[in-house]
């Protein structure tokens, strides 16, 4: 999936290491890119998208468990904000099967790049679902990246339209994540990642009547390397999300944001060393403009931020 600006609410302790940070962030890309390929493939084997879900969040949960556990004790389960926390986890759990059902149409690079919507969706929604000020810098870099999704989805570009659509409700789905996750803030970061597995296992698993008997021959047929797969996907998003807590933990998110548009850089190398796709020229065209409206906006915001500092002093 996506890394987030900020995944998880990170406790407000300065960041000392900001290049602990970035390897910390470089790695989570890579381990998520993964966790997509993984999925694409074991769904192109005929594995179904909610049994694929199940054992990832399942499977998630259960090793994020036995590592926060003993660290934080049972107190860590504990949410000042349990409906935000469920409604986060919600978000996340239809930002996964979204995602992963345009996997089934799109190539991963794409995929990825439509993603990055997501926070220009949550700028330009702010003044009325965070009640921040409107900014006109805020729209215009939302446009921006909108027109760079419409060059990589273009006309003749090959890409599916189911697949298209399913990426942008993927970007929705991430972008309202995105705002729950800041009205869970007052939350310990390992809360939230207990709590978000914790509601996809609990939806998934009242479900498996109705999606389990006829996913039984699927199942029976996979053999042991397979089978590593599927677990892999709960392991890799575990560690995922646990290493982007240790990058925002050691460096301010206003300096890894510009980092995580390199997200697209090991989702196309994924998806070349393990499908052979490679994105065209214009395609580049169009993840240069979204990641240049957001590492635009994103600096601009820091700016922002700095002015208004040094001011309140």
């Amino acid at each position: 999936m996506l890394l987030s600006r900020s995944p998880v609410p990170v406790a407000s302790s300065p960041p000392s290491h900001p290049w602990a940070g970035i390897v910390l962030l470089i790695l989570a890309m890579w381990t998520l890119s993964c966790l997509d390929a993984t999925g694409k493939w074991l769904m192109a084997a005929g594995l179904p998208l909610l049994v694929l879900s199940w054992v990832r969040y399942a499977v998630h949960l259960l090793l994020v468990l036995a590592l926060v556990l003993p660290l934080r004790g049972p107190g860590v389960l504990r949410s000042k904000r349990p409906r935000e926390q469920v409604l986060r986890g919600v978000a996340m759990l239809m930002a996964t099967l979204m995602f992963f059902s345009a996997l089934r149409y799109l190539p991963q690079a794409e995929a990825t790049a439509i993603n990055f919507l997501a926070p220009m969706i949550v700028l330009a929604l702010a003044p009325w679902l965070l009640r921040e000020p409107p900014r006109l810098s805020r729209w215009v870099a939302c446009g921006v990246a909108f027109a760079g999704v419409l060059v990589i989805v273009r006309p003749g570009g090959g890409l599916h339209p189911l697949g298209v659509a399913l990426g942008l409700l993927t970007a929705c789905c991430m972008a309202a994540q995105y705002i729950a996750t800041r009205r869970v803030a007052a939350d310990d970061p390992f809360t939230s990642i207990v709590w978000s597995g914790a509601v996809g296992t609990v939806c998934l698993t009242l479900a498996l009547p109705w999606y389990l008997p006829q996913a039984l021959p699927v199942l029976k047929a996979l053999g042991p390397a397979q089978w590593v797969l599927l677990v892999s996907t709960g392991v890799s998003g575990a560690l995922g999300h646990l290493l982007q807590i240790g990058a925002y933990r050691n460096a301010g998110a206003s300096m890894l944001a510009p980092f995580v548009y390199l997200q697209i850089i090991s989702a196309s190398a994924v998806g070349w060393l393990v499908w052979g796709h490679f994105p065209d020229a214009l395609t580049w065209l169009g993840i240069a403009i979204i990641c240049a409206s957001g590492v635009g906006i994103g600096c601009l915001e820091w700016r922002r931020g700095r002015a208004l500092a040094s001011a309140g002093r």
